[in-house]
């Protein structure tokens, strides 16, 4: 949620930032009904003040008067009571709709975001080149052929959407989340395993709700009277964990990751482009997120770039990294850098990993699931940094190819989990 403060002291500059996202005049509609409501909110808490300092006066004559025998005044008739009442309704009232309007606000891009949508993102850098592939066969053909997935299976299980590892294939995603989460432990990161069924408030604290709560599985009213749903990813989880909290500055930068399964509604795409594994209802993912101060924030997003990128490269892979622009950007990020996997089949890149800046706009308060995190000095509000969320469907459908074209071995960082120093190459025909 953005700082009410900073609308009210520099309209122009939210706006100039928001009209890279949405439509101008929309901009100005939304800014003048925020306006107006919080100078309804504020003139309201100014009356209802007055009148409870009021009544205490009253009540202190009251008291007065019959210490010194004198004959005291009635204290806050039936009416003035009612009177207050209403009032404080009202404020509600209006507090609930200005809450309304400004979590519909996205976040403000940073200054070098610029606008537009996937035509605008931006190359920052190239890793490697193109693998030459003589016959290129799609990431589905080819994880048959070396008996790692079985979608068919997968779909009779699960449905669309849905696929099963198996054999090597499941060793090989199982020794790519592990040797991940040792990665990330000698980065520095804490080990996080956290519930799979989270509360909504936490899809609130992360700024995921209202606006994705129909892209989550929800578990049934009925068996769950608080809310609660599937998480979509582990930044959720992660951010929930710290919500209603204030993070001490000798603490921070907090690093954790977490290694969950991701559950989502989205539609599957039968598109090659995202066949098989690319996209589906659940998929593996390891994901690394910091806390830390806002004038540290900058660097903390060059360093968990630079982290993935560095993953990714370890596997031997064709990448690049782009900047994404303000509208393709997850609205509730000030910055995202993707790290883009070239995916020989379609001959496109494909992102595997998103490293996003929320800066201290989700840091605030808010009515469902807040989450204060702020630096005892200065008491400042704390920027956060999420990703590089590494999704290993995708990770492994590109190592598929790097692998089936070489030789066939088994990186010696993966063995002791796929239990394999090598595996039959796919020979294309």
């Amino acid at each position: 949620m953005l700082d009410m403060e900073l609308i009210r002291k520099d309209r122009e500059a939210v706006a100039t930032a928001l009209a890279k996202r949405l439509d101008p005049a929309e901009v100005t509609r939304t800014l003048d009904d925020i306006q107006r409501l919080d100078q309804e909110r504020r003139a309201l808490i100014t009356e209802i003040d007055a009148e409870r300092q009021r009544r205490k006066a009253e009540a202190r004559a009251y008291a007065e008067a019959k210490r010194s025998g004198g004959t005291p005044q009635p204290v806050a008739p039936e009416a003035e009571r009612k009177q207050l009442a209403e009032l404080e309704s009202q404020l509600d009232e209006v507090q609930s709709r200005l809450r309304a309007v400004m979590s519909e606000l996205p976040n403000l891009p940073a200054d070098d975001v610029v606008a537009g949508g996937k035509e605008a993102n931006r190359v920052v850098r190239t890793f490697g080149e193109a693998p030459a592939i003589e016959k290129v066969r799609d990431h589905v053909e080819l994880s048959r052929a070396l008996g790692l997935v079985d979608h068919e299976r997968g779909v009779k299980l699960g449905g669309s959407g849905f696929w099963m590892y198996t054999g090597l294939g499941a060793r090989l995603e199982w020794a790519l989340v592990n040797w991940l989460i040792e990665q990330n432990i000698q980065a520095g990161y804490e080990f996080l395993l956290p519930p799979h069924l989270l509360l909504d408030s936490a899809g609130y604290a992360a700024g995921q709700f209202p606006k994705f709560h129909d892209d989550v599985y929800h578990i049934d009213k009925q068996s769950s009277s608080r809310g609660q749903f599937l998480l979509p990813t582990a930044e959720t989880a992660i951010l929930g964990a710290y919500q209603d909290e204030i993070l001490e500055t000798p603490k921070l930068p907090l690093k954790a990751f977490a290694y969950t399964p991701c559950y989502r509604r989205e539609a599957a795409g039968s598109h090659s482009d995202e066949r098989g594994t690319v996209r589906g209802h659940q998929f593996n993912k390891v994901e690394i997120f910091q806390f830390t101060l806002p004038e540290q924030a900058g660097a903390a997003l060059e360093a968990m770039v630079g982290h993935v990128e560095g993953l990714v490269g370890k596997l031997g892979l064709h990448f690049q990294t782009s900047l994404l622009a303000a509208g393709d950007a997850s609205a509730s990020m000030k910055k995202t850098l993707d790290v883009e996997v070239w995916m020989p089949s379609t001959g496109k890149y494909k992102e595997v990993s998103s490293v996003s800046w929320a800066g201290s706009a989700r840091s605030r308060e808010r009515e469902r699931g807040r989450r204060r995190v702020r630096s005892t000095a200065a008491r400042s509000k704390a920027a956060r940094t999420a990703g590089p969320r590494v999704s290993t469907a995708r990770t492994r459908v590109c190592w598929s190819w790097a692998a089936a074209r070489i030789t066939g071995s088994v990186k010696a960082s993966y063995r002791p989990w796929a239990r394999r120093t090598s595996y039959q190459p796919y020979q294309a025909t």
